[in-house]
């Protein structure tokens, strides 16, 4: 009869299946299924692992576990000391009358397998090492913090002023009599060079963020902003500064001076 050994490497090779396949189908680390086709049984755990990985390495092979259990059985694993005893003188006389068992048998046995049970676990698996089981990977959940909507600001709540336009349009047109006029703009270019102004005449329509002006006399009105502001007639020169969105106000006579000289 074929060695145990070699029947499962003939076995494992006539179907082609690599030692790994094997190690992952029946959990038996891949040392110990090499020390089973090699019948090295001094690299097994122990009798009883032998006949364990033996009869599912068989079964996955499609053997006959039964046959080569028996065989391990017969040819390695060592008879017990029951079986070595001897027939004694007189043993084929009367037959002696068998003390009544005790239940202590019994528990040492039920130890036994408790034992036994608890090796299996530890090697895990059918002898895979719990060092190579992947730990348990342990996820954790951080809570999202929720954006809380900020508060509306007191100054939103007030009504917004509309901004003044960035400049002023202006345009001075003489009444009755004859008007001296000098205007000056932002830059402080006079944009009105003490021009004498006819009665009925306006000038063109000026445009900038600031106008100062000298006026001869209050016989004139002003434009600004499509709006009409006639000069104060005090029978005498007279200055206005325009600025955007407001009326025209009037410039002290030192202010005045400082312009063009009627």
């Amino acid at each position: 009869m074929p060695e145990i050994g070699e029947t499962l490497r003939e076995a494992r090779m006539r179907r082609r299946i690599d030692m790994t396949e094997v190690e992952a189908a029946t959990k038996i680390r891949a040392k110990y299924l090499r020390a089973l086709e090699n019948e090295e049984w001094d690299l097994l755990p122990g009798p009883t692992f032998v006949k364990t990985f033996l009869r599912t390495y068989a079964e996955y092979l499609e053997l006959d576990p039964r046959a080569l259990v028996e065989e391990y059985r017969q040819r390695y694993e060592r008879p017990s000391t029951q079986d070595l005893t001897p027939f004694g003188p007189g043993m084929g006389g009367r037959r002696r009358q068998r003390p009544r068992r005790s239940l202590g048998p019994f528990i040492v046995i039920a130890l036994g397998l408790v034992l036994l049970l608890g090796a299996l676990y530890g090697l895990g698996k059918w002898g895979d090492s719990p060092e190579e089981e992947a730990p348990p990977v342990v996820v954790t959940t951080t809570p999202t913090a929720t954006a809380t909507p900020a508060k509306p600001s007191k100054r939103s709540k007030k009504k917004k002023h509309k901004a003044p336009p960035p400049r002023a349009t202006l345009r001075l047109t003489a009444t009755t009599s004859r008007v001296y006029v000098c205007v000056l703009n932002a830059t402080g270019k006079a944009i009105v060079n003490g021009e004498y102004l006819e009665p009925g005449k306006s000038t063109k329509t000026f445009r900038s963020q600031r106008f100062r002006m000298n006026l001869g006399n209050g016989d004139v009105y002003l434009r600004v902003g499509g709006k009409r502001y006639p000069a104060a007639d005090l029978g005498k020169p007279i200055g206005y500064e325009v600025r955007p969105g407001k009326k025209p106000r009037r410039l002290s006579e030192a202010a005045r001076l400082k312009l063009c000289a009627t």
